[in-house]
């Protein structure tokens, strides 16, 4: 007799632990060890000043910028519109005036 729980969502008996949390191989829901709560699927992207981004919100720039492939340079206060997050190292996607669409590493922006 397993000692694990039962997927909350389809009630399957066949789940199964990795790390901290538990996984439902049938329906690929997961959720919490310790507190029982489903794990959290949004990317958490921070500023330079440990502020939370979320998609839509207005950034400035705090430190000028060279543009791979360009002679252009975002310079230190250029107000910025996210687009969205992504996962990669370059973790903003967005907008910048004057220059058009490019990604930006959270930790040169903080929140306007």
């Amino acid at each position: 007799m397993s000692s694990l729980p039962p997927c909350p969502k389809c009630g399957s008996e066949y789940t199964y632990e990795d790390n901290k949390l538990y996984i439902c191989p049938e329906c690929a829901h997961e959720w919490g060890q310790d507190t029982g709560e489903e794990a959290e699927q949004g990317l958490i992207v921070k500023d330079a000043n440990g502020n939370l981004l979320q998609d839509g919100d207005n950034v400035t720039v705090i430190k000028d910028l060279k543009v791979k492939g360009s002679s252009s340079v975002i310079k230190v206060g250029t107000k910025v519109k996210i687009l969205r997050l992504i996962d990669g190292d370059h973790d903003i996607d967005c907008r910048v005036d004057g220059i058009g669409a490019m990604q930006l590493k959270s930790e040169f922006v903080k929140k306007a």
